[in-house]
Parts: C-alpha cells; sequence; structure tokens
C-alpha cells in the first residue's frame, strides 16, 4: 500500500521527543502511547516503575532494548516521563502497514497448481539446487503470520504473534511472502527461492495489514532473544512493511536492528511503494544495517500502447516502487508490467501462495524483500561464517547487470536516482 512523504521530528532539552509539527501529544480515551526508550542497562523493573510514577502504564518491556511501550494518559505524565533522567527518548508509537502495492491485491491463480509452477521471480533470481536451497537455515517472517495449514507451507514454526496466541494469519499478505521465501518443493502449487529454509512465523501486523512500531519491536525482540536457541537457527528476518520516517524518529527500533545486526542475524526489509519518496525517507529500510530492497519485473510485459515503442523490460524499476541511491539491491516485486491501448499500466502479480490454500498474486516491493531474503538463507547455508555484513556485501557485488539495472520505468512519476544497483541473484 502506498504511502506519502512524512518526517516528524523536534528536540527537547536533551530528549528526542518527536511528535507531529505544530502540536502536541492527542490523548484519545486511555491515553496515547509512546515508545521510552531509557538508559542502557535499565532493568525491567525500573522501566515499569519510572512509567508509574509519573502516572502512566507501561505495556510492552522489551529485553533487547531498554525500552518500553508506556501509555500516557496526559501533558502531566508526559512531563514527568521528560524529567525522568534515565529516560533517553520518548516517540509516538507509529503505524506500519505491509508494503503491498496498492494495484497489487490479491488475484488471479486462485486454485491449486495440479504440478508444481516455478515463478518467474525464483527463475529470475536463481532456481534452487541440492547444494543451495536454505537446509538449515531459519528465516523469520515477520508480517500478518503465515496459513499454518497450506501444503506449500509445512513445518512452519508457530512462533511469536502480537496479536494473540496463534500465528495464523488473517491477511493473506504474510502467507503469499512466506511461500517467495519458502514454499516447499513438493510438486504441487510453487515453489520457493529457498524451499528447505525453516519459516518461523512472526505476526506483527493485524487483518488489515497494520501494526505499529511497537509490534514490529515486540517480533523482533522475540526474534532476538530466541534465534540462537531455536533450531536451525535464525539467521535471517524478512520485513515487507515499513512507514515514512527518519532515522532518528525512533531510537529504541534502530538500535534493536543493530543488536540483532551484532548477534549475526540478518534483517531484510521492502524499500517501499511511494515513487515519489526516497528510501531515506521509509522506516526500517533507512537503516544501515538492513538490506534495502527495490523492485524489479521478472519478464517483459504486453504494448498495445502507439506511444510506447517497446513493451516494458525484464529488470524494468517497477512503477510503484520506492528507490534511491541507499537501495542495496533489487528483485522481482512483479512478473510483469503490461501497457494498455489507453497506454495505462498494470502489473501482473508474483504468483505465491494464498491463505486458505492454493496460489494468487501481488505485486509490492513486498515481493521483492523475500526473494532477497531466500537468497540470503542460501548464503548462510553455503557460508554458515558469514555475518550480516557479509551477506550485505555479497548481495551487493553478486547482484546481476549492476551498472545497467534497473532499466528506466517509462511511467511518468519516475526518476532514476543515479544508481543501477543490480538485480538479486542466488549462490
Amino acid at each position: 500500500m502506498s504511502s506519502s512523504k512524512s518526517a516528524f521530528h523536534c528536540g527537547l532539552t536533551a530528549l528526542v521527543l518527536a511528535l507531529m509539527p505544530g502540536a502536541g501529544p492527542v490523548y484519545a480515551q486511555g491515553g496515547q502511547e509512546f515508545i521510552v526508550q531509557f538508559r542502557e542497562g535499565t532493568p525491567a523493573g525500573v522501566r515499569r516503575a519510572a512509567a508509574a510514577d509519573a502516572g502512566a502504564a507501561a505495556g510492552i518491556v522489551f529485553s533487547g532494548v531498554a525500552a518500553a511501550t508506556v501509555r500516557v494518559p496526559n501533558d502531566q505524565a508526559l512531563a514527568a516521563l521528560q524529567r525522568n533522567p534515565d529516560v533517553t527518548s520518548i516517540v509516538p508509537n507509529r503505524i506500519v502497514s505491509a508494503h503491498q502495492s496498492a494495484k497489487g491485491k490479491p488475484s488471479g491463480g486462485g486454485g491449486g497448481q495440479s504440478t508444481q509452477v516455478v515463478p518467474a521471480g525464483v527463475t529470475r533470481v536463481g532456481v534452487p539446487v541440492t547444494s543451495s536451497d536454505g537446509t538449515g537455515v531459519g528465516v523469520a517472517i515477520l508480517d500478518t503470520g503465515i496459513d499454518l495449514k497450506h501444503q506449500d507451507l509445512a513445518g512452519t514454526v508457530n512462533a511469536f504473534s502480537a496479536f494473540g496466541s496463534s500465528c495464523q494469519d488473517n491477511a493473506g499478505h504474510g502467507t503469499h511472502v512466506a511461500g517467495i521465501v519458502g514454499a516447499r518443493d513438493n510438486n504441487v502449487d510453487v515453489m520457493g527461492v529457498a524451499p528447505k529454509a525453516t519459516l518461523y512465523c512472526v505476526k506483527v501486523l493485524d487483518q488489515s495489514g497494520s501494526g505499529s512500531d511497537a509490534t514490529v519491536m515486540a517480533g523482533l525482540d522475540w526474534v532476538l532473544s530466541a534465534h540462537a536457541s531455536v533450531t536451525p537457527a535464525i539467521r535471517v528476518i524478512n520485513m515487507s512493511l515499513g512507514r515514512p520516517g527518519t532515522v532518528d524518529d525512533n531510537p529504541a527500533m534502530r538500535d534493536l536492528i543493530a543488536n540483532l545486526d551484532a548477534a549475526g542475524v540478518l534483517v531484510v526489509v521492502s524499500a517501499g511503494n511511494d515513487s515519489a519518496a526516497d528510501v531515506t525517507e521509509q522506516i526500517p529500510a533507512a537503516y544501515s544495517q538492513v538490506v534495502s530492497v527495490a523492485s524489479t519485473t521478472a519478464l517483459a510485459g504486453g504494448n498495445q500502447c502507439r506511444f510506447l515503442a517497446q513493451p516494458i523490460a525484464t529488470d524494468t524499476a517497477s512503477y510503484f516502487t520506492t528507490d534511491g541511491a541507499n537501495v542495496t539491491v533489487s528483485a522481482p516485486g512483479e512478473d510483469a508490467e503490461d501497457v494498455s491501448r489507453a497506454c495505462t499500466i498494470s502489473s501482473v502479480g508474483i504468483l505465491s501462495t494464498r491463505l486458505g490454500g492454493g496460489t494468487t498474486r501481488m505485486s509490492g516491493t513486498s515481493m521483492s524483500a523475500p526473494h532477497v531474503s531466500g537468497i540470503a538463507a542460501r548464503q548462510f547455508q553455503q557460508h554458515p561464517a558469514y555475518t550480516p555484513a557479509d551477506v550485505r556485501i555479497v548481495l551487493a557485488l553478486d547482484a546481476a547487470r549492476q551498472g545497467l539495472a534497473p532499466l528506466d520505468s517509462p511511467a511518468s512519476g519516475y526518476t532514476f536516482d543515479g544508481v543501477r544497483e543490480g538485480v538479486a541473484v542466488a549462490p
């Protein structure tokens, strides 16, 4: 889903207190929720007590970073938190959404496939083989959940949910993303980029594809605490989600992702679906510790427009993609783009697993990121000693058609960002 440019920033003494420009917090019934970060090492009990002493109520108390969500009922409670010497930042708990294109709703391919299909995106980045299929690597899918009963996602671990006890998908987005990463090689439906990887379902978005910084952080926090103790260990996180923002607007989330990176877990993030925005304006894609992925076409499309000399080619930048010089790599976020007789562009989505069984198509950078997560799982399979930084470097160095792709989109809203980072390919 598309999002518009936005940035919230204003300093208050030593605190990072980010609010709407020119306005204070709006306290709905029960108060407004903030993410409060404390000095490193502040115990969980002290964080809870700090909220209570200010007349507020702590919610989620994170273990991987010294922060907590706090429900603040009024300006007096907020001011009391600001005066606490252990508090280093107070920011609103902002809304986060799935990065599915507005024109990429589930459509087509609705039934089960009688024979297994290798999707065009998998073919473009590299069909898995025995030595490169994700075996022994855990990939956490932070999304709307995963259809735990889907035959092509057998073995998915029901790991964590910020919305109740079950990670079962109730939107479809997470199921589609999971299938791109790791749909099984089992002669039905589709095959993912890393079909032997173990998928961990981490539900951080609700049935509408929405969550918040806090729900995303709760999922990240679970991975940080559990990544090394589960079997196989989690080496990759896929987050096909985000929001407008800046790298400084939630220091606690930024630090949590940095801690995951230091712990050996690679975070892969979709760049966003606002072609008017730069990736540096999208969170968490703007963080330096993540792999940010823009969208390209996997195939050439059809063309009926007499003003367009050629069809939109393979490896063209998707008309909807957020881009920018800081994008790590591009990958298929749609099969193709068809141009009508009226010269309008329509997206043919990536074929992947559907909530309730079978397959469906969706488009967006939500679909490009899991291609790269599958590639990362295959890199860790072949090189278990690699660090996340190693994989980021390899993804960039090994990208196909560097200096040539992504090709320019003919869409009126497209602007070349000055870098042709290439299209991700598997080892």
